[in-house]
């Protein structure tokens, strides 16, 4: 008998909210259509497909779109447009629901009626017809795709199109190369070296004597010279055309010692110090007979340079550090327990699994290895050999992360991408295949440039006011790595780059002579990827640096660097927290431990290593001298914007260095408003910076992200600002959040694991 209640509806309907529209005559909203770069294609797509986002409900926060795969990315169109943020990293190439096919590690396809999963690879085939896909990406995103709804040969032609094009077969297969060659001609001229020819400090390339000249004459380095005995690759193929070597040696000299390395590599000039000893690095010898003779040629060239003519020393880093099978391992480990999906409250061994994946370890002992590098330059005041057999992956790490201790000019920001210029794209860093970009040899991959990112950001985050770059600068220059549309980290050694270039041109009929980075431009053209409101991100408004101002007596005068910036008596105060950091019984250890000593008090068997470090760690510290690292485990922490901020329980709402970034550039951003009115007021001096233009500089040209507001407004917090900003957009979290997991007692300050029992009945 009919009640006349009404039934409950038992059918659930998948199709997008446009389909219902149409049958109700209702207007359909504004679609969202995919932003194509030059020269991108679409090779295939598949309408109705579900996105996984991160909610309460299983489905309900789950997006409806069409997918699509380019010769560039994979994109998803949303059926309806996200809520818009108002402040986020607004990417000019990348869409917020877009991931470069480069970007890609797995492609893996599910089977629902059975669960079954299968890796694909390039020109594979696939037997069933998946129901859901899996992208894991080298950034540590996790991303599925459901296909309820869509045709099944649609949805499998996507997969393979995905899978094919993510393992491009040649290196001149990369959609970069398409792209830039449109457009050079549909932009010629407006690119010169890596920067704007309106203005703007450009980052030298060191693909020029020019460039060596200055470092040289930057660094005081009188005894050395630039070296152009590998003009057109003829001495190494992987080292730069032009080197830096000692005066005494003749170029004759060092064509007959570059038969004994391998690779034809001569001993390669870094840095000097201003005390007169000198950073070299060294590749291994391919005739063992004859190295005792070669060492002492080159030590006593080395020697001949050095002022007071101290003998050289020599780290072999190959005994001393994990090689790169090693580190790939501890990155893969620890990366699978960063991207567990979802986090299990069986996983309350979280924090312990990251420890024993090695990474944070191996942290240690490239930050600990630097440092004793630090004390034979600064305190023994000896040249200091780097050796390892290639010469082209531990000693990037190293040689770099020493002159970030000792330079405070690579604590900038155009320092810091000239010194990755220089001791890893010239040096001959093999970024095509330790990035493994066309997926050929995984024997061969391993993420050096992420793990001294991670080496970069420890010393940020113990000193923070040192550095003029951010962390969020490190996060995008990691996420560049993945993005082939620049020359800096595709290529094995500055020889292919050239060959590759040169035929690309031909190709594009570019001129014959046009400088490389016209046309295929360096990452360092951030104007590609960001707008210069975006940029600022990239400025730490705590960076102490030689620019940095202050106001006296009503004049802004200019901060000047000590006259001893370099010298061994510029240390860090003992009190007993410095930085965030303990620093009353933490010292550096000793050679071939991890472990430090507990006192500051002399001890009879105290070595000149460890009375070094004990005064250094017990004076004031100078953020534009010598920084020395703190090595403890606890000092040495996860990385979490790079690890975690994809991760949903990780991302905490108004929280983390993000908010702490906030206040800190809003009131610096108010600090320099008042100093131009103060300049408007007081008129121009002869010490005084330049009075700008009147009102002070617009507020697109300010330095910081976020402008100070007005006194009468009442002072809030962005809506967007959580543990991950500015890289968690609305529609990335992709995995499925489980509340009152132990990462949730991690990140909300737990010092040690509870058992799963404890946890069920803690309260948060």
């Amino acid at each position: 008998m009919f009640s006349g209640k009404p039934m409950k509806a038992t059918f659930k309907c998948y199709l997008p909210p446009a389909q219902n529209d149409v049958k109700n005559n209702i207007e359909p909203p504004v679609k969202l259509e995919p932003k194509f770069l030059p020269g991108e294609i679409i090779v295939n797509e598949v309408n109705f497909v579900r996105k996984c986002i991160v909610g309460t409900d299983s489905s309900q926060s789950d997006l409806w779109g069409r997918l699509i795969c380019t010769n560039f990315k994979v994109s998803f169109i949303p059926q309806e447009p996200p809520p818009k943020q108002k402040s986020q990293l607004s990417h000019l190439l990348l869409g917020q629901q877009d991931i470069s096919l480069t970007c890609l590690d797995q492609v893996v396809t599910v089977n629902d009626t059975r669960g079954k999963k299968k890796v694909l690879g390039s020109n594979q085939k696939l037997k069933f017809n998946p129901m859901e896909l899996i992208l894991y990406c080298k950034d540590l995103r996790v991303i599925r795709f459901c296909f309820d709804e869509a045709g099944p040969e649609s949805a499998k032609k996507v997969c393979l199109a995905i899978a094919h094009y993510s393992h491009p077969a040649d290196l001149h297969l990369l959609f970069g190369f398409e792209y830039q060659g449109l457009r050079y001609h549909q932009s010629k001229g407006d690119l010169v070296n890596g920067s704007n020819p309106n203005g703007g400090i450009q980052t030298p390339m060191f693909d020029r004597p020019s460039d060596w000249d200055r470092e040289i004459k930057r660094t005081g380095a009188s005894e050395w010279r630039v070296c152009s005995i590998n003009e057109k690759y003829a001495t190494s193929e992987s080292l730069p055309e032009y080197i830096v070597v000692p005066v005494s040696l003749t170029d004759q000299e060092l064509k007959q010692l570059s038969s004994s390395f391998n690779d034809g590599r001569v001993p390669l000039w870094c840095w000097n110090h201003r005390n007169g000893s000198a950073l070299v690095r060294m590749a291994g010898q391919t005739e063992p007979l004859a190295q005792r003779k070669t060492e002492l040629k080159i030590f006593t060239a080395i020697t001949k340079s050095h002022p007071q003519r101290r003998e050289v020393t020599f780290t072999d880093l190959d005994r001393n550090l994990p090689n790169i099978q090693e580190i790939q391992s501890a990155f893969v480990k620890a990366r699978q327990i960063c991207t567990l999906d979802p986090f299990e409250e069986s996983e309350e061994r979280w924090l312990s699994s990251i420890e024993n994946s090695r990474w944070l370890e191996y942290i240690r002992m490239f930050l600990k290895v630097s440092a004793e590098t630090v004390y034979n330059l600064d305190g023994k005041n000896v040249s200091v050999v780097l050796l390892e057999e290639e010469d082209r992956d531990l000693n990037c790490v190293v040689s770099s992360l020493v002159q970030l201790m000792l330079d405070p000019h690579y604590r900038s920001l155009n320092g810091f991408q000239s010194l990755v210029q220089k001791e890893w794209v010239m040096a001959g860093h093999r970024f095509l295949d330790r990035c493994n970009h066309l997926k050929k040899n995984d024997n061969k991959e391993s993420p050096l440039f992420t793990l001294f990112l991670d080496c970069v950001w420890q010393l940020t985050n113990q000193y923070p006011a040192a550095f003029e770059f951010t962390e969020a600068y490190l996060t995008v220059l990691s996420d560049s790595m993945w993005i082939p549309l620049f020359s800096t980290f595709l290529f094995n050694s500055s020889k292919q780059c050239t060959q590759l270039l040169q035929d690309f041109a031909k190709s594009k009929a570019i001129p014959p002579g046009e400088n490389h980075a016209a046309f295929f431009p360096p990452v360092w053209k951030w104007s590609q990827q960001f707008s210069t409101k975006d940029q600022t991100l990239f400025n730490n408004p705590m960076y102490v640096g030689k620019g940095a101002a202050c106001v006296q007596n009503g004049e802004v005068k200019t901060f000047q660097r000590a006259k001893k910036a370099f010298s061994s008596t510029m240390r860090i105060s003992s009190t007993s927290h410095r930085n965030g950091v303990k620093s009353e019984e933490e010292t550096l250890p000793r050679r071939g431990s991890l472990g430090l000593k507990a006192e500051f008090s002399p001890v009879k068997d105290e070595s000149p290593l460890e009375r070094f470090f004990r005064d250094w760690f017990s004076r004031p510290a100078d953020q534009q001298g010598v920084l020395i690292p703190y090595v403890l485990p606890s000092n040495v922490v996860l990385w979490k914007l790079f690890f975690l901020r994809w991760v949903p329980e990780a991302c905490i709402p108004h929280g983390g260095p993000a908010t702490v970034y906030h206040k800190v550039s809003q009131l610096v951003d108010e600090i320099e408003t008042l100093q131009n009115k103060l300049r408007q007021y007081k008129g121009p001096s002869p010490h005084s910076t330049p009075v700008p233009s009147p009102g002070g500089p617009p507020s697109a040209q300010r330095r910081m992200y976020f402008k100070a507001s007005s006194p009468d407004d009442p002072p809030t917090s962005p809506n967007v600002l959580n543990s991950s900003f500015p890289f968690n957009p609305v529609g990335n979290l992709c995995r499925r959040g489980v509340p009152g997991t132990p990462i949730s007692k991690f990140l909300n300050g737990a010092k040690t694991w509870l058992s799963t029992e404890t946890l069920a009945n803690d309260t948060f």
